[in-house]
């Protein structure tokens, strides 16, 4: 299969509904997943509500937590190599501070040769880089928190 093709068909899947596509041609396998973000809304009510109780040692840590999911979670979607800039000589898409929009890139996250943005699906000052450039991300690794704002 040809890089133009593989473009072609990501490009067809992000724009459709489906939600998972897993394609074998030979030697040449493909697997695509989009993830919801609904689930970190489950999150912030799960640990706040777990996190009172056990509160005899580690005070410190504790209340940090609730205070880190408080803001919304900006999320890898695929496993690979983050790039917090668009090359390495040039300025990071987004720090500490930073106001984003709906739709504004913050990121990259490169996986076998193909770059993909990963956009902001929420509104919001950047409150936390979770990641460094370059580190190795997993499917729904939260790579930054967002907060109104």
């Amino acid at each position: 299969m040809e890089f133009k093709d593989i473009q072609k068909l990501m490009t067809a899947f992000e724009k459709s509904t489906t939600r998972e596509m897993d394609l074998t041609d030979g030697d040449f396998h493909l697997y695509l997943s989009k993830n919801e973000q609904s689930v970190r809304s489950v999150e912030p009510s799960t640990t706040s509500s777990a996190a009172p109780a056990p509160s005899t040692k580690g005070a410190e840590e504790t209340p940090a937590e609730p205070v880190k999911s408080a803001g919304q979670l900006i999320k890898s979607p695929l496993v690979g190599t983050v790039y917090l800039q668009p090359k390495p000589d040039t300025p990071a898409y987004v720090e500490v501070g930073s106001q984003v929009k709906v739709g504004d890139v913050v990121c990259i996250v490169e996986a076998m040769k193909m770059m993909t943005e990963i956009k902001s699906e929420v509104a919001g000052t950047i409150s936390e880089i979770n990641v460094q450039n370059g580190d190795l991300v997993e499917v729904e690794q939260p790579l930054f928190t967002v907060t109104e704002g």
